[in-house]
């Protein structure tokens, strides 16, 4: 178990769901765990009856008894968060962003010299714990405070230790994935309701086909070539459907989805940065 105590700045969504993953999976007590913003007192309320988790406002914070910071709050803030936090946090001391589009530069050109910073990216499926989460650390981050944070994130699904040069692609396979998956089963139920199904009906089979499929790629050693190559018989259902897929550039098609997402991820990192430096 967690022995470190960590706060949150932000009490939002996504703040809220790493919250109650972290007590739910029982990796770090609650009281461990504390929940702050600028001023919304009934929200940090309703955060400490739903998960028993120490709330106070940002300003009555005792930052000295904190070993890990979670920035959540909106990136628009983070200029006056920085400044605000340089002159409390000591050099052990560590800043674990969630915040789209901030590098770990970024944030430490703003801050004392060699402070840590890791920057983290999960995706919405971290509400059901099950995000595909990743984590990188910057400069001067100590590996064994990584660590920890890798174990935190682990109460929300899946964490993968990478290189920030790598956030964007990663940004386009499962920061902007469920919505590539979502879209396959928008066209799932609408191709079986043309066929007389219900969509309720095809919701579950939909869902369960990709479900399975996910878990055998999880579970088995084969590669994903060698999966399908195992469903596909010659000229059978599973080869007429490939091969329209084929025809009809699915898999180009994904892979332009994943590019497209990614470009568009580091066109947005470069965007912000620009606007929050051009509004000093």
């Amino acid at each position: 178990m967690i022995t470190q105590k960590i706060a949150f700045l932000g009490a939002g969504s996504m703040a809220e769901a790493m919250i109650s993953g972290m007590v739910e999976s029982g990796s770090i007590p609650a009281e461990q765990i504390i929940v702050t913003n600028r001023s919304n007192q009934d929200r940090l309320n309703e955060i400490h009856n739903k998960y028993g988790v120490r709330t106070v406002l940002k300003d009555e914070l005792d930052f000295s008894e904190v070993d890990q910071f979670f920035l959540a709050m909106k990136p628009k803030d983070i200029d006056a968060v920085l400044a605000d936090l340089k002159d409390k946090l000591q050099p052990n001391q560590v800043l674990v962003s969630v915040l789209a589009g901030i590098s770990t530069s970024y944030m430490e050109d703003r801050l004392n010299d060699e402070q840590q910073v890791i920057r983290v990216m999960p995706n919405t499926s971290s509400m059901l714990r099950e995000s595909a989460t990743a984590i990188s650390p910057g400069r001067f981050a100590d590996m064994d405070n990584v660590m920890v944070a890798k174990e935190l994130l682990r109460a929300i699904g899946e964490v993968f230790v990478i290189d920030e040069e790598k956030m964007d692609v990663f940004t386009g396979i499962a920061g902007s994935g469920p919505a590539y998956f979502y879209y396959l089963m928008e066209h799932i139920e609408e191709t079986g309701r043309a066929e007389g199904m219900d969509r309720e009906t095809l919701r579950e089979i939909g869902a369960q086909t990709l479900l399975g499929a996910a878990k055998m790629m999880l579970e088995r050693d084969e590669s994903p070539t060698e999966l399908r190559e195992n469903v596909t018989s010659p000229n059978g259902t599973t080869a007429a459907g490939l091969d329209a897929l084929d025809q009809n550039g699915g898999g180009q098609a994904i892979s332009a989805a994943i590019k497209g997402a990614a470009s568009r991820s580091k066109e947005l990192s470069a965007e912000l940065e620009g606007l929050l430096v051009g509004s000093k």
